[in-house]
């Protein structure tokens, strides 16, 4: 067949299937748990609970009420869920004030209520709310600690919840005795329900005593009120067998693994074969980078271990240990380290993107590179080495005007990247 013309718009195009296949409105619509007999409470938290909340609205058939929180310039309009705002991905008042709206909506119910909780990604910094003897700013510490580690999201989350009072089924502990019903959009490699957002309302299995292990492993300089307040059993979250949560549902709705099928049937329909080499890959963003290609090479090269022309596809969430002062995030540092490994390998293109539709702190979801990359910032004297050094991924595509920029999503599945060979 033909090579496609346009790779940027047939990798934009993937992207868009990998998105819509976790729709809010299609997997929420799907996904309704039964009318109470008393009141429905709706709660949420992550860079997509606002669209959640407004597709739980759209199909809800009854009275409901209650309030999500959202990236800042995340919000959507919603006519009885109260839609708040804070920052991510460092915590500030204002999360700290939803924290404590999520908490006193669910209070003082009963047993015929129910509440359904929204969670998806980003819940873990909109949420801040630490224990007795700690304040927002230490909580802030130990978020810019575990964001700057390196540390796979997994045992951040780990850290996180064991540092609260709603993280960590504590949401949910609260809602007792009314039944809760989490529906939850994984950001989470493996997909873990206990892990996304740190669990709000999901207890699971770890313990104070692992996320101590982490601190050290890491070499995590928390504040020592937070070290002090992991030594203690106060710390410890409810447990899956904790008699609160014997009624509760967790309904996972949405995962990398069924929006990376959804992309590779789009480009099966362009006829290009499509691979997925896993919805999980964590690791360091640079070092999955070369990773990846390595691969390119390989099937551009000797068309093996795949014939061209293919679209190989990967999920999860890479880590950056930051030790520059650059401005990007995971898919741009991954990127970067791709092209420099691809770079003057002709017929090689590729798009890294989070599908919430922010990379890190900036306005860009990731971005597109290809065999010219290098080449063209080179042209434009940046030193692309240099900037990965500095993690200054941002700045590389910025230049090229290759950074990807398609808005909040409304939903979050995680890192999407594609590499077209051809």
């Amino acid at each position: 067949m033909a090579p496609i013309a346009d790779p940027r718009a047939f990798l934009e195009t993937l992207f868009i299937s990998a998105v819509a296949a976790a729709d809010p409105d299609l997997v929420i619509a799907s996904n309704l748990p039964e009318r109470p007999k008393g009141r429905t409470v709706v709660v949420g938290a992550g860079k997509g609970a606002a669209q959640m909340a407004r597709a739980f609205e759209k199909a809800w058939r009854g009275p409901l009420s209650g309030a999500v929180v959202t990236r800042y310039g995340f919000g959507v309009h919603c006519e009885r869920i109260e839609v708040l705002e804070a920052a991510h991905p460092v915590p500030d008042e204002r999360g700290l004030h939803a924290s404590k709206r999520l908490l006193a909506e669910v209070r003082g119910l009963t047993k015929d209520d129910l509440v359904v909780a929204l969670v998806c990604g980003g819940g873990s910094a909109l949420l801040p709310s630490p224990p007795p003897g700690l304040s927002l700013q230490d909580e802030i510490a130990v978020n810019r600690a575990l964001l700057a580690s390196g540390a796979p999201i997994s045992a951040m989350n780990c850290v996180r919840k064991h540092l609260s009072t709603i993280k960590g089924g504590r949401l949910a502990a609260a809602a007792y005795p009314a039944k809760v019903v989490s529906l939850v959009v994984s950001d989470i490699p493996g997909d873990d329900p206990a892990l996304v957002a740190s669990g709000p309302t999901i207890a699971d299995e770890s313990t104070r005593g692992e996320a101590l292990k982490i601190v050290e492993r890491c070499g995590l300089s928390l504040p020592e009120k937070a070290i002090e307040w992991l030594a203690t059993d106060a710390a410890d979250a409810p447990k899956p067998s904790d008699p609160r949560f014997l009624r509760n549902e967790v309904r996972l709705i949405a995962s990398a693994a069924v929006s990376l099928e959804a992309a590779a049937a789009r480009a099966r329909e362009a006829g290009i074969e499509a691979i997925i080499l896993s919805d999980a890959i964590e690791g360091e963003a640079r070092e999955v980078g070369r990773v990846h290609a390595a691969i390119a090479r390989e099937v551009a090269q000797r068309s093996r271990p795949f014939a061209k022309p293919v679209v190989v596809l990967s999920g999860g969430e890479t880590t950056v240990t930051i030790k520059g002062k650059g401005r990007g995030g995971r898919n741009g540092e991954f990127l970067l380290s791709l092209a420099l490994g691809i770079d003057g390998i002709h017929g090689v293109s590729a798009l890294a993107a989070d599908t919430d539709g922010i990379d890190g702190s900036e306005d860009n979801a990731g971005a597109f590179a290809d065999c010219t990359t290098i080449t063209r910032l080179r042209g434009q004297r940046l030193d692309p080495a240099a900037l990965l050094q500095c993690n200054d991924s941002w700045t590389a595509f910025d230049a090229l005007g290759d950074t990807f920029k398609p808005g909040p999503t409304g939903t979050n599945v995680n890192d999407f990247r594609a590499i077209l060979v051809q």
